[in-house]
């Protein structure tokens, strides 16, 4: 005789935050979008290239538009209604997707620009010698 154990369902449903924060990393070539708690865990993430575009058409405006807006989406039916704003790189995502956060019905808390920027830079390459 075979015995059956029962299984115990231990998925437990995820808790969203009502505050949050959105990291935009805004490159030449793409746009990326991650949405995270407090702490630091991420919640949703996005890309224009998830949104379906490919080639030179990820780094528009408007493909960054689409897919913050997807990303948002979820977020805010999931439960999250303000954020904090932290943008990253010199792409052309980077004021479309804020626009498109606000579009979403989510509340923009603060913009902070975390854009790495070099204090003296790298060693100049040595002059020529003719």
């Amino acid at each position: 005789m075979a015995v059956q154990k029962k299984k115990k369902s231990s998925k437990s449903k995820s808790i969203t935050p009502s505050s949050g924060r959105v990291y935009i990393l805004a490159g030449f070539n793409n746009t990326l979008i991650t949405f995270t708690d407090d702490k630091g865990n991420v919640l949703f993430s996005g890309s224009t290239g998830k949104a379906g575009f490919k080639g030179s058409r990820k780094s528009t405006p408007f493909a960054a538009t689409k897919s913050t807006e997807a990303t948002a989406q979820a977020a805010y039916e999931s439960g999250m209604r303000e954020v904090a704003v932290l943008v990253k790189g010199p792409g052309m995502g980077r004021i479309a997707s804020i626009k498109a956060l606000k579009s979403a019905g989510l509340r923009v808390t603060s913009i902070a620009d975390i854009t790495p920027i070099p204090h003296n830079g790298c060693r100049p390459k040595n002059k020529r010698r003719v």
